[in-house]
């Protein structure tokens, strides 16, 4: 059998066994190999020359060597290449292996740590899903155990005397302070010549989920007016303050889009309404739904709360508006439309006696709350209503419809005293007045503000790249807020 040298191999000349790794060597190749590494080219063990075990075998017949020439030295030389070349591929080969092994090892930690990833983040998921779902203990009506909260089932009931003498009481102290500031403006409003200068100061996009997008309704709290809450088409409402730029709450629960948000005097209670038929009441403190009112067979288009802060009107497509109870959930009344036409929006006159209601057959009715009957009618646009807004004086009236007009009402009068003139093919999504009834806001195809008395418009704001569903102003109009289908939430200012 021929032997032949693990380094080389080749036939050895002078074959030596090493016990190290028991392989056989050309003893040249295996010295040199020792002199620089002192160690077996194989197993890689401490080995020295005499370790080296000397193996007889057959003598091998070589050619006769050529003349004393300068051959042989050159021979000599191309020898002691060729013995370098077989040190240093040997060499490289083991290099290649080690540097296998190190990259096998290497990936499969890399997707043992993508598993554990994609694990946690699937646990985590579900966590959050089941922190949304828990529900408080309730015993009233009916309790809901999937979707978490007290959801309260609409049986309408009688207005009691305490409810109407708390609206009566609320009215007349309303309509009392009203007379005093004598409509003086409040101390520190935003003068025109400053609503003139707003421009875009932060925007902040993402608050919303990209698989759904856009943002569909907005709200800024009158007690905290550094916060802001949304409601989007991925079914959550989001609470955000600008002043740190952080999420204060996501609110999840809603089984469809968020189209209707509102703030609470108190900061930490919000509303939103849905297609879903369902009003909600959310704690901001702990993200949690603290009651769910369903007054509506078919989806919620409109709320508003009224000045007594303990009653909220609802607006729904199945021709009825609803006057609840926030703490205990109960209906205290549900109206129908007498011309059974689906509501689109809806609003509480200032005073609390009134509410108004835009219809989807282009009218708009103004409602006695606790006669809980129709009592004028303002016919004129040509679309479906898509928003109203009560002036703080209680005088004025602002809507808007798919017929790209805002029309403003005298409420005295019960006529429409002034149209605005907008762009052909401008969208009206939201109009609303600022808290002091001075500024009226308009988001739709951009956002316009105009003064009142004299509705000139002061200012025109296009940084959205897609249609505003909503703008608010903040305290005393130092501020506008919007959203837009675009996803984004910007604010305005001087």
């Amino acid at each position: 059998m021929a032997l032949t040298c693990a380094l080389s191999n080749e036939v050895p000349e002078d074959p030596v066994l090493s016990p190290a790794s028991n392989c056989i060597f050309e003893r040249r190749l295996v010295v040199k190999y020792i002199t620089e590494n002192g160690t077996d080219p194989i197993s890689g063990e401490p080995l020295s020359e005499e370790n080296l075990i000397e193996i007889k075998t057959s003598p091998i017949v070589r050619p006769r060597p050529p003349s004393a020439t300068s051959i042989p030295a050159i021979l000599k030389l191309l020898q002691d290449e060729w013995d370098s070349c077989m040190l240093h591929s040997f060499t490289l080969r083991q290099q290649l292996q080690t540097a296998r092994q190190e990259l096998s090892h290497a990936l499969y930690q890399h997707d043992a740590a993508c598993r554990v990833i994609a694990r946690l983040t699937k646990e985590l998921a579900a966590a959050k899903e089941a922190l949304a779902s828990l529900k408080p203990q309730a015993e009233i009506n009916v309790v809901n155990e999937e979707e978490g909260g007290m959801e309260v089932e609409a049986n309408p009931e009688e207005m009691t005397e305490a409810a109407v003498q708390k609206l009566d009481e609320t009215a007349a102290h309303l309509t009392a302070e009203r007379k005093k500031r004598r409509n003086r403006p409040p101390e520190g409003l935003a003068s025109a010549d400053t609503i003139r200068e707003f421009h875009e100061t932060s925007s902040h996009p993402g608050l919303h989920s990209a698989s759904k997008p856009g943002i569909l309704a907005l709200d800024v709290s009158l007690a905290n007016p550094d916060r802001i809450i949304t409601g989007g088409a991925d079914s959550r409402a989001v609470v955000f303050d600008k002043s740190t730029e952080q999420v204060v709450a996501t609110l999840k629960g809603h089984s469809k889009k968020v189209t209707s948000v509102l703030f609470h005097p108190n900061p930490d209670v919000v509303f939103t309404g849905s297609p879903d038929s369902t009003v909600r009441v959310w704690s901001v403190a702990d993200s949690s739904c603290s009651l769910i009112i369903k007054a509506h067979q078919s989806g919620v288009t409109g709320i508003s709360l009224h000045a007594t802060g303990d009653y909220l009107l609802s607006s729904s497509t199945d021709e009825h508006w609803a006057f609840s109870d926030i703490h205990s959930g109960s209906v205290l009344a549900k109206v129908a439309d007498p011309d059974s036409s689906a509501l689109t929006c809806s609003q509480f006159h200032p005073d609390g006696l009134i509410l108004g209601t835009g219809t989807a057959n282009s009218v708009i009715k103004i409602w006695d709350l606790k006669e809980k009957a129709n009592v004028a009618n303002f016919p004129g646009h040509s679309g479906p209503i898509t928003s109203i807004s009560f002036s703080e004086n209680g005088y004025y009236l602002a809507s808007s419809a798919e017929d790209s007009l805002v029309k403003l009402w005298d409420l005295r009068k019960l006529k429409n005293f002034k149209t605005l003139s907008l762009p052909e093919g401008y969208v009206v999504k939201a109009v609303t007045f600022d808290q002091s009834g001075t500024y009226l806001g308009i988001a739709g195809s951009d956002i316009r503000v105009y003064i009142s008395k004299q509705w000139d418009q002061l200012v025109q704001l296009t940084d959205h790249g897609q249609l505003a569903t909503g703008m608010k102003f903040g305290r005393n109009a130092a501020f506008i807020a919007s959203a837009s289908l675009d996803r984004t939430v910007k604010f305005y200012g001087p």
